[in-house]
């Protein structure tokens, strides 16, 4: 292989919000001349929010949480969309200069790291070059997420195969495709399908979410009127940092009674999705799912859209399982039929550890799966790699940033010892194994096959923000991690 060496203290892999918001600490609170190159397989930022393009893509987790830190969501609105989200991160990284450091269509292929060498090298791809280009730096830092951007989950549709219609995954919606009067089937039950829903109602001539099992959804208004009061009547900053706070607080009140008490949580779920539906659709067994709040992700809907679509009379729930489909309809086991123009598979996410890179260690090869995870961060074994991870029942960006927030004082140490290398030892091979995530989601079910496992004690899975921040922040760092 012949290529050019481009040498850094840090490579960030993926120019999404995590990534994005590992620059920003690494420029600000990282030890001074501490190098960073972004190298991101796209031509743009964003991650998922510049792949997703299926109509009414949004957030499903508060924008106040979901945003950076250090440059607050300043628009009075909770759950915004997609394209407002990109526009914000590319935003914020031109703000601080961050733009300059990502190379755009730069999609790595392999990380090797070279005991000898004291590094990790890097075969990136990228336009103009037959051949990969290679990249050393003294670390990684994984900012790609947990799911596969090319391929997704096989829901195993029986006769799928068979449609003569259209057949389109949320992940790949083709650009301005029109569905006006049209009628769809959307196969789904979670976020995916809750967003879309309401969003096609208007122009379809029927649209219908077939499920074969409900989730709980929860109307969220856009703007509430503390924030309002925050934002505009308190200084600037302060109102902002409040304004984060109160969602914080919300989210771990939300979650912590839900699994407290999960039969009075349901008795008010049930409360209001009935007082949101139309005479014609039933609460069981439409909207009565198996589980406790929280077992799953709690779906959310803008400003209760999802409900207003269901009483325009142009969308529907069908709560049943496929038989099989053919040439021009789906048949249920029931004994129902429906006949669409258009299905579109809202079935979940192919999970994926590491953005789909080879890694490797003095040319050995390892995956993520079967490792344990050392503060749901670094790999058992792997010296100078740190991956970025979020929360299941919290913004993504907040376990991403406490993540960032641990390596400065991983590198800090080092420096202070005079060390080139951190590796996590196991301290005993006989660890109780936990997941890193504990929901059950469909998507998840094979998460123990693909993700790292959890432990116990500086091994355990993430736990909660504000304590994982403050150990990431002050706690002792030292345990079990091996610094040469």
């Amino acid at each position: 292989m012949e290529g050019h060496s481009l040498d850094f203290d840090v490579a960030i892999i993926g120019a999404g919000i995590s990534g994005i918001n590992a620059a920003y600490r690494i420029q600000t609170e990282g030890s001074p001349g501490l190098s960073y190159v972004i190298l991101e397989g796209r031509d743009s930022v964003g991650g998922t929010w510049d792949l997703f393009r299926y109509p009414g893509i949004r957030s499903d987790s508060d924008i106040f949480t979901f945003g950076f830190a250090w440059n607050p969501w300043t628009r009075n609105e909770s759950l915004p969309s997609g394209d407002r989200i990109k526009e914000y991160i590319l935003s914020s990284a031109q703000s601080e200069g961050i733009d300059h450091h990502i190379c755009y269509k730069h999609k790595v292929l392999s990380a090797n790291w070279c005991s000898e060498k004291q590094n990790w090298e890097l075969l990136v791809s990228r336009p103009g070059e037959d051949d990969p280009v290679l990249f050393r730096s003294r670390w990684i830092l994984l900012g790609t997420g947990y799911y596969n951007y090319e391929q997704p989950r096989e829901a195993g549709i029986p006769g799928i195969e068979n449609f003569a219609g259209d057949v389109i995954h949320p992940q790949f919606w083709p650009e301005n495709y029109d569905y006006t009067n049209k009628d769809v089937v959307l196969i789904g039950s979670g976020a995916t399908a809750i967003t879309i829903l309401p969003a096609m109602a208007d122009k379809v001539r029927r649209v219908t979410m077939l499920q074969r099992s409900p989730g709980y959804i929860v109307p969220l208004p856009t703007t509430t009127f503390l924030t309002t009061f925050l934002v505009r009547f308190l200084p600037t900053k302060i109102g902002y940092f409040f304004n984060r706070v109160l969602w914080l607080f919300r989210s771990y009140i939300s979650t912590a009674v839900s699994k407290r008490h999960p039969g009075l949580v349901k008795g008010l779920l049930k409360r209001v999705t009935t007082n949101q539906l139309p005479p014609n659709i039933s609460w069981d067994p439409n909207f009565k799912p198996n589980y406790n709040p929280w077992e799953q992700r709690l779906c959310v809907s803008k400003n209760g859209d999802f409900f207003a679509a269901l009483r325009s009379g142009k969308a529907d729930v069908v709560t049943d399982t496929i038989k099989r489909i053919d040439e021009k309809s789906i048949v249920l086991d029931s004994g129902a039929v429906l006949r669409p123009d258009v299905i579109i598979t809202a079935t979940g996410l192919k999970l994926r550890f590491g953005g789909g890179i080879q890694f490797s260690v003095d040319g050995k090869p390892f995956s993520g799966a079967g490792r344990f995870a050392w503060r749901a961060a670094m790999l058992q074994d792997v010296p100078n790699m740190l991956f970025m991870f979020g929360y299941e029942n919290a913004s993504w960006t907040l376990g991403a940033d406490v993540g960032a927030r641990l390596f400065l004082r991983i590198e800090k140490a080092m420096r202070e010892r005079g060390a080139s290398v951190a590796v996590p030892r196991l301290p005993a091979p006989d660890m109780p194994v936990k997941p890193m995530m504990s929901l059950s989601s469909t998507y998840l079910k094979n998460a123990t096959e693909i993700l790292p496992k959890g432990g116990v004690g500086v091994w355990s899975p993430k736990s909660g923000y504000v304590s994982d921040m403050a150990s990431a922040k002050w706690g002792n760092i030292l345990t079990d991690l091996e610094l040469m």
